[in-house]
């Protein structure tokens, strides 16, 4: 079936973009290929997000377009309307279906749901690696890691200590309970205060509370906190999600409340809240970044320059040489790099990058 058929089809489950572009490239892992292989089509790399308008996923896409572009593959974007595993798991099937797909970067709304349509891509010779958010190390052969989940999740908690100096409640809000990226952060944040109890002993972090990566639900678990906890106890909120964090800021300024709040946010977004001191700083990385460094991954699993084993390493344009490390999970992944902390200092030069 040619090429577009795929495209119309998934358009029915979620919203594609196509971007053709020019030659290609070599290999597999399931059946290696003799390294002088050399395929006669272009191939095609396709990136699942989350949630198809999420804009921090459209920022992992543009990176991975643009990454596609200087390798000569074609681009897909594919994303639900929802965050459900459910969703990405139709999309998963019928890209698979209609097998022009070469590599598949996922990043998941479900650890473990995905496992069967990822390994059904797998074995009929599609690369499947995952990114932002991972899926289990049998559902993939590599994971695209954006910084250390441990670092994340004690910067913020240090974060949180440092702006209320170490006295009072603070909020916490995540995307959703399924998110593997934001449990494992949220893990290490418990795990900074448990290990570290009279540093700790008078800051108290709340139950976590899910916004479902929406501007809406989040900002209902932003007054929630608000409605619950008396404004002299209640000193921060905290939340590892691009969307909870723009909720967050709107919601506490509606609210002409005097709680700060920081986590990972978007430069462009967080600007004004940076420059007016409510959070007083935050942390994250390039989304752009993640995005470019998995299409270069997704090269290198197709071509076989690697296979997704520890210690392989391989080229990924203006971000470098990358190693293929063990992660936590069990799994293998590559590194991009440290959380980058935003502040007053560095907003205004950021802020009109993404």
């Amino acid at each position: 079936m040619p090429r577009l058929a795929v495209r119309v089809l998934l358009l029915a489950v979620s919203f594609c973009i196509i971007i053709p572009l020019t030659s290609c490239v070599e290999d597999s892992r399931i059946q290696p290929l003799p390294p002088s292989f050399s395929p006669t089509t272009t191939p095609v790399y396709a990136m699942i997000v989350k949630e198809k308008t999420n804009p921090y996923m459209l920022k992992m896409y543009w990176g991975f377009e643009m990454a596609c572009a200087e390798i000569g593959a074609e681009a897909v974007f594919c994303g639900p309307d929802e965050y459900t595993a459910e969703a990405q798991i139709e999309i998963i099937d019928k890209l698979v279906e209609e097998d022009d797909i070469d590599a598949i970067a996922i990043a998941a709304n479900d650890a473990d749901a995905l496992e069967v349509s990822l390994r059904a891509a797998m074995e009929k010779g599609i690369k499947v690696l995952s990114l932002d958010s991972a899926v289990n190390p049998d559902s993939r052969m590599l994971h695209v890691q954006q910084a250390s989940p441990e670092k994340i999740g004690r910067v913020l908690v240090q974060a949180a200590y440092k702006m209320i100096n170490g006295k009072g409640t603070v909020g916490l809000i995540s995307s959703t309970e399924y998110a593997t990226n934001q449990k494992l952060w949220i893990w290490w944040m418990r795990q900074e205060i448990s290990e570290n109890h009279d540093k700790y002993k008078d800051f108290i972090l709340l139950p976590t509370l899910y916004g479902e990566d929406r501007i809406d639900k989040s900002a209902e678990m932003v007054e929630l906190l608000l409605d619950q906890n008396n404004n002299d106890d209640l000193k921060l909120i905290v939340t590892p999600s691009v969307v909870g964090m723009l909720a967050v800021g709107r919601t506490l300024a509606a609210k002409r409340s005097d709680v700060l709040f920081t986590g990972l946010g978007l430069p462009s977004e967080m600007a004004e809240y940076i420059e007016k001191g409510n959070c007083p700083w935050m942390y994250l990385w390039n989304p752009i970044d993640i995005g470019y460094l998995a299409a270069y991954s997704a090269d290198a699993l197709h071509t076989g320059k690697i296979s997704g084993l520890v210690d392989e390493v391989f080229s990924a344009g203006r971000v470098g040489q990358r190693i293929v490390t063990e992660g936590a999970d069990g799994g293998t992944e590559t590194l991009l790099g440290d959380p980058v902390k935003f502040d007053s200092d560095n907003i205004g030069e950021w802020k009109s990058v993404y």
